[in-house]
């Protein structure tokens, strides 16, 4: 059994470990035939399908008969110790009760998202509208920069005088940066400033083609030493190459309203 698999049964048994003892014993096995019991809790053909689905994504039809009895066995001998545990009282020891409340909640949204946005798939419409938001709060420019990473501020100063005096960026670069661009010469590429650090972003944005930094800037990774070689405009995605990500944020969105609107109509009283 495989390490995905032994995961896939910690999640088997936290779920199991979240409903009731009899409401398992009813509702489980009218809803599906057994599998087997353990101590007479059942263990139904739906749990065993579940897991077999959560652990290889396919049917558990799909197994021959010698897997199907090798997954049995685990699901078995998780439920016995899942049992033992409780009877050592360990569901309500250190971390465990909060982590099966978490699971629960988790399930359970899970379930409520799935419902609710059966019938509310995004339109046409919606996505172009979200697509057209995206764009418009994309970085409308791009940026290929050089930089020389050092430790400190000194060092960052003696390499701007060196450079004054005629030195080349990309010879220094791969001397003294601490970065691993600098077996590019400091060579960054092409990035937005949304993908670097506000210092250092802010600074590229205040360079002129072929300009360097006057003085050292400044991030949590050092003192940085940056040229300016290029910059373009920023070319949206096309619509079709990213309408299923824009779907998935607009169902994002729906739901997310719909669970304000819950908690705006729910009783809420926080302790301090």
């Amino acid at each position: 059994m495989n390490i995905l698999r032994i995961v896939a049964i910690g999640a088997f048994v936290l779920v199991a470990a979240c409903t009731p003892k009899g409401d398992q014993s009813a509702a489980g096995a009218a809803a599906s035939k057994l599998v087997a019991t353990v101590n007479g809790h059942p263990l139904t053909s739906a749990q065993f399908d579940f897991f077999v689905k959560t652990v290889t994504g396919k049917p558990a039809d799909s197994l021959t008969a010698d897997q199907r009895a090798q997954v049995l066995d685990t699901l078995v001998r998780a439920e016995a110790v899942a049992q033992q545990a409780e009877k050592d009282g360990l569901d309500k020891q250190g971390d465990a009760p909060a982590s099966m409340a978490m699971a629960r909640l988790q399930i359970l949204e899970q379930a409520s998202m799935a419902n609710f946005l059966k019938d509310r798939k995004p339109t046409d419409a919606e996505l172009k509208a979200e697509y057209d938001a995206q764009v418009a709060a994309m970085p409308k420019m791009q940026y290929k920069a050089r930089h020389i990473l050092v430790k400190t501020k000194e060092e960052a100063e003696a390499i701007i005088a060196e450079l004054r005096k005629g030195a080349k960026f990309e010879k220094l670069a791969a001397e003294k940066s601490l970065d691993g661009s600098k077996t590019n010469g400091g060579d960054l590429g092409w990035f937005s400033p949304a993908n670097m650090v506000k210092p250092f972003a802010d600074a590229v944005a205040s360079l002129k083609k072929g300009e360097t930094t006057s003085t050292p800037v400044q991030s949590e990774f050092g003192w940085h030493v940056i040229r300016l070689d290029d910059t373009r405009q920023t070319a949206p995605p096309a619509f079709d190459a990213v309408k299923d990500r824009l779907g998935q944020i607009v169902e994002a969105k729906k739901f997310k309203a719909y669970g304000d609107g819950l908690v705006k109509a729910a009783k809420v009283e926080k302790t301090p």
